[in-house]
């Protein structure tokens, strides 16, 4: 029926080891429309994107295809079926030629023979087709990743698309070549594909997307045009907040007061990294606790690793009591006093085959060292001393870490960086994923810590513990900082506002890409015009 949604899923859920990844989620596609999925880590996005494209089989729930019930078992079969996707590392082979990767393991054949001939010009014409001037038989490698990543979008569509995926498009690319992406997406939309956008960039939901749909938490929240639809409300959908219930007094700070006038004990300044960060700057007093605030993708880790030395830059310093710190050198941000507790505590934080002990002491092995040797006295010491300081609860220090909770392990890493005396400690998510009563016990030490003298800069996605645990709130929104709250400016009302539309005091970068794609009939060469969006949008 020419009514039928292209793409129909109703009920989906998904449950790996007994944990929850989807439930009841539905999602409808039509067709010539771009679908924008959006919500924050752990929301459910790629798994679902997952189940759509046969990489994962669902565990509940149905999906339609142009009305006709469907079960992919592998991704083979979805793009078989016109449902492929696209994602933001092009997966083909950099050594074989432009037409060869569209066409791999379905080349055209002419008595059993690769028909070189017909896979060349098949392919120029499903280039022209997509309005890129691209040499079907040029290898590969020798493209750049935007044009690399426009043949994986042709592969996709050489399949007869029906559905196409585009899973955060724009993350390697310039400003031009978004420009060149935004024209196939045109393209694609005037023949009638239904294409799925995710991204964490606000600009380039609204200048691409018809619809988007909201996920929180493995469950869905709504699908809601995006015409009229004001990004903080899109904001406070994905944040599970309401404007009129955004409310203080849930945490364990106690009340942080700025350091003001001090000569920044940190300073980072005009800091670039690609489109990940452009021109931040972060500055911070001693015992003082600056926030910041950010969706997924804003660049708020990418800020704290960039200081820290984790990623290397392409511009700004970093310093430390005036000292500059070497960029990309993490040896040099510890030795100067930098800590760095990182969001990810279970990838990049514990070492779960480990000990309580190996764990805590684990940066200050060298200073317990002598000839190579760790003195275990020395090392007993310091983890009786933190593990009693922070409450650490385990059987002994010899139990491995991955058998302690949550909020115990999270202890752990910050006193393994607490025990090599810090001036300046990041925190990035430090109490996400662990019970309310550590998660108190955490936000009072991060406090004294900074009643002690320590300079804080604390990443957190819940709103409560930036308004009541900093003295300031940096804002950052695609790489670009966009706002700073100071005092009584600082609540969640103001954090959201900033988050979707800039804060008061600081300009907002103006968007390079604000046109809405609706156009029917694509041009023939020139990228897509630009226009601000009308307000709200």
């Amino acid at each position: 029926m020419q009514n039928e949604p292209v793409l129909r899923m109703e009920g989906i859920t998904k449950i790996f080891s007994g944990v929850t990844a989807l439930a009841n989620v539905s999602l409808e596609l039509e067709r010539g429309e771009v679908h924008a999925l959006v919500g924050e880590n752990g929301a459910g996005k790629s798994t679902l994107i997952k189940i759509m494209t046969g990489a994962y089989t669902r565990d509940g729930g149905q999906m339609f295809l142009e009305g006709r019930a469907v079960d992919f078992r592998t991704p083979e079969d979805a793009q078989e079926a016109g449902v492929v996707a696209v994602y933001q590392e092009v997966n083909l082979l950099t050594y074989r030629t432009v037409a060869e990767n569209i066409y791999l393991g379905r080349e055209p054949r002419r008595f059993g023979l690769v028909d070189w001939k017909r896979m060349n010009a098949d392919a120029a014409a499903l280039l022209k087709r997509l309005g890129l001037e691209i040499d079907p038989r040029a290898p590969l490698g020798s493209l750049n990743i935007a044009l690399r990543q426009m043949v994986a979008i042709a592969r996709g569509v050489s399949f007869d698309a029906k559905v196409v995926v585009l899973d955060e498009p724009t993350s390697s690319l310039t400003e031009h070549e978004v420009q060149i992406l935004y024209d196939v997406i045109r393209r694609l939309k005037a023949e009638g594909t239904a294409v799925v956008y995710i991204s964490h960039r606000f600009d380039e939901l609204y200048t691409v997307c018809d619809r988007v749909t909201i996920l929180r938490d493995g469950r869905f929240v709504a699908t809601r045009p995006l015409a009229g639809l004001e990004k903080i409300d899109l904001v406070c959908l994905m944040l599970g907040k309401q404007r009129e219930e955004l409310r203080q007094g849930t945490t364990a700070f106690k009340g942080v007061t700025a350091a003001a006038g001090e000569t920044p004990l940190l300073s980072a300044e005009h800091l670039k990294r690609g489109r990940k960060l452009n021109d931040v700057t972060v500055e911070v007093a001693r015992g003082e606790i600056v926030g910041m605030a950010g969706l997924l993708g804003s660049g708020r880790t990418e800020t704290a690793r960039a200081i820290f030395g984790a990623d290397s830059v392409e511009a700004g310093e970093v310093r430390l009591e005036g000292k500059t710190i070497r960029r990309g050198s993490v040896n040099d941000a510890i030795d100067s006093g930098i800590a760095f507790l990182t969001e990810d505590r279970k990838a990049e934080g514990i070492i779960p085959e480990l000990s309580v002990r190996e764990n805590l002491t684990l940066a200050a092995l060298p200073a317990l060292s002598t000839l190579g040797v760790v003195s275990r006295a020395r090392q007993a010491e310091i983890v009786d001393k933190f593990m009693k300081r922070l409450g650490i609860k385990a059987a002994n220090a010899d139990q491995k870490i991955r058998e302690l909770s949550g909020g115990n392990q999270q202890k752990v890493l910050l006193a393994r960086w607490l025990c090599k005396n810090p001036k300046f400690l990041i925190l990035d998510e430090p109490t996400r994923g662990i019970d309310i009563g550590a998660k108190g016990e955490i936000q009072s030490l991060v406090g004294e810590l900074a009643e002690s003298g320590l300079g804080v800069l604390m990443i957190s996605s819940e709103l409560e513990e930036l308004v009541e645990g900093s003295s300031r709130v940096v804002v950052m929104r695609d790489g670009q900082r966009v706002g700073e709250l100071r005092g009584d400016e600082i609540s969640q009302d103001n954090i959201i506002r900033a988050m979707a539309e800039g804060a008061t005091g600081e300009a907002t970068p103006a968007s390079t890409a604000t046109a809405h794609v609706t156009d029917t009939t694509p041009p023939a060469a020139t990228p897509p015009a630009a226009a601000p969006p009308s307000e709200g949008a």
